[in-house]
């Protein structure tokens, strides 16, 4: 039986040397063991779409910055998938709309070969790329009981709940729907060990090098 997908939280996150969301945390996350990683996508003022969490970096508010404002300090979408598209499973990120038709163009030209979701807590920005094309792989990320209680009706073919909604009946469910299901963020290996046995389909952790171990990813 083959393991779930070990994904690194924006990179190989616990090793705080390095910046999360940075090509060289995704690199190092790589590095560790993990399949791919998850990270975030925010659209700066002229629309180019930028890799960060938070909605300002500095004193920046990144939709009100042009990205050349931002282009020393935030790698883009363009630069990730340049880099990994060839070698690690992507979980694609949009934290804010605006982003859709743009986001399927990067995909075109830089087609992942490991495989891919493009991921939004926001159901109108699932919705826009779903409408755009129907083939793209989306994932739905749930943070309360009430986002997940709406799973079935996202057109998603990953459901993705922090992992305390999470339990052996919710993975039983989603699979008997056809769907898959993440759980985001396992940093403890009881943890890890669990949803791997209750065969979840990947685990988003921000202990890079303890999930690969953990895991025994190949």
């Amino acid at each position: 039986m083959t393991g779930p997908l070990v994904l690194g939280h924006r990179g190989a996150r616990a090793f705080r040397q390095i910046p999360e969301n940075t090509l060289a945390s995704f690199d190092l996350c790589l590095q560790h063991g993990c399949d791919g990683f998850e990270f975030d996508v925010r659209r700066s003022a002229d629309g180019e779409a930028v890799i960060c969490h938070d909605a300002t970096i500095g004193a920046m508010k990144i939709e009100s910055t042009a990205s050349k404002s931002l282009a020393l300090l935030l790698p883009t979408l363009e630069d990730v998938l340049h880099q990994f598209a060839h070698r690690a499973f992507l979980d694609i990120e949009l934290k804010v709309a605006g982003l859709e038709s743009q986001t399927l163009a990067e995909l075109r030209q830089h087609p992942p070969k490991k495989g891919y979701v493009v991921t939004s807590f926001l159901p109108e920005v699932l919705t826009a790329i779903h409408d755009l094309d129907s083939a793209i792989p989306l994932g739905f990320l749930c943070e309360t009981a009430d986002q997940l209680r709406t799973w079935r009706e996202m057109p998603a073919q990953w459901v993705i709940p922090l992992f305390k909604l999470a339990d052996r009946d919710l993975v039983e469910t989603v699979h008997a729907a056809g769907k898959r299901i993440m759980v985001w963020t396992v940093n403890h290996a009881q943890r890890m060990c669990e949803f791997a046995a209750w065969g979840v389909d990947a685990i988003i952790s921000d202990e890079t090098e303890r999930i690969a171990e953990v895991i025994d990813v190949p």
